[in-house]
């Protein structure tokens, strides 16, 4: 198993050091960034916790595996988040590249404290945990992709026209809906003007507000 701490010090790749930033004040040590190809493994369950990771470019997906093989995707990262809290020692999930990603690892502080930066981390993270349980339980397979793809628009700078780094398979699992679903509900949003489909990853909103209100 190759973690990104081990990969790091064999794949560097030059970038900016964001020792002195915001988003790495409260951690120690950030190394340099690091590339996975599409689909490497970052970390798996059992792997020892305690470095975080900043996606500086890419995307990255963290799942499990269920008793019976299914995969299901608790979360994806783009560009700017940070992701690998676990509050154990070990990690609980895998965290895989979905696309040429670089990462940026920080180890936790010596001391073990929790900083307002690990706090908020946390915090954020089961928020949106708690975000996707309700999409989960409560809406629609249209309501939840209009809810996904609205999201992954804010995330990447509210845009009306964005790439979806993973694949309508990769949708499925996060969403709990099957490919056929995915694939009947994005040609449903197409020929009801609500999306622009410029590509199979490339999404274009022609009536964003029309498409906020289906997640109501």
């Amino acid at each position: 198993m190759q973690t990104a701490a081990a990969h790091n010090q064999r794949q560097p790749v030059s970038g900016r050091s964001t020792a002195n930033s915001p988003k790495t004040a409260g951690f120690c040590r950030p190394y340099p960034v690091v590339a996975f190809t599409a689909g490497a493994e970052i970390y798996a369950p059992g792997s020892r916790a305690g470095t975080f990771y900043q996606v500086e470019f890419g995307a990255v997906r963290v799942h499990r595996l269920l008793s019976d093989g299914r995969r299901q995707i608790i979360a994806f990262y783009l560009a700017g988040e940070t992701f690998g809290y676990d509050a154990d020692r070990t990690h609980s999930f895998f965290a895989e590249a979905i696309t040429q990603t670089g990462l940026r690892a920080m180890t936790r502080p010596a001391n073990d404290e929790a900083s307002p930066e690990l706090l908020s981390l946390a915090l954020r993270g089961m928020l949106r945990a708690q975000e996707h349980i309700m999409m989960i339980g409560r809406q629609t397979a249209v309501e939840r992709i209009a809810s996904f793809l609205i999201d992954m628009a804010n995330r990447q700078g509210d845009l009306e026209h964005f790439d979806l780094p993973m694949s309508r398979l990769d949708i499925a699992d996060h969403l709990g809906l099957t490919i056929e679903t995915v694939s009947r509900v994005f040609a449903k949003l197409r020929s009801g003007g609500f999306i622009r489909l410029k590509s199979t990853r490339r999404v274009e909103f022609k009536r964003p507000d029309a498409l906020r209100s289906l997640c109501a």
